[in-house]
């Protein structure tokens, strides 16, 4: 966490009048607690990390939707994951705006988060993998494959850059 740039000024001078008091001035990229929203979450790496796979879920779901079916249980099943993915995603990027998680403190929000993103990109690998499978070159139904792994490519990636495990090595000298 960053606690912010403090800027201390010092009444000593090398000649002259004394300088006025000390001034703290402390700035951070989230803002203070009095805040509704977290301003910077919308620029941020996250939150964009966050958009992203929605747009592509939106526009999966609305070319699958669009084309005509071959196959009722493959691309039905391609529908409901991407709309639960895209439900599950907008929840987490709402509560990370509104900062749900500094009030709820009785749940672990990274783990949650963690575990939809697991079990989400799975099916929704899965539900792409059986929609190109069963696309039969129809174009809408190949472009809502295509958004589905794009979808989930950009799932992993949001998943590895917010929860990588940094390995430390330790070191093998014994304290006596």
């Amino acid at each position: 966490m960053s606690h912010g740039a403090r800027v201390i000024r010092t009444g000593v001078s090398s000649g002259g009048p004394a300088a006025p008091p000390p001034v703290t001035v402390a700035s951070s990229s989230a803002g203070s607690g009095a805040e509704l929203m977290d301003g910077g979450y919308f620029r941020s790496c996250a939150g964009m990390l966050k958009v992203a796979p929605m747009i592509s879920l939106l526009i999966g779901f609305i070319s699958v939707n669009n084309s005509a079916w071959t196959d009722y249980s493959a691309y039905s099943f391609f529908q409901i994951v991407t709309m639960c993915d895209l439900v599950m995603i907008l929840f987490f990027y709402i509560m990370h705006i509104f900062r749900v998680y500094r009030k709820l403190t009785c749940v672990s929000w990274p783990l949650a988060e963690f575990l939809h993103y697991l079990i989400g990109t799975i099916l929704l690998l899965i539900g792409s993998i059986v929609a190109a499978a069963k696309s039969y070159n129809i174009t809408g139904l190949v472009a809502g494959a295509t958004f589905g792994f794009l979808a989930t490519i950009l799932c992993v990636i949001s998943m590895w850059s917010s929860y990588k495990v940094s390995c430390i090595t330790q070191s093998t000298s014994k304290y006596r």
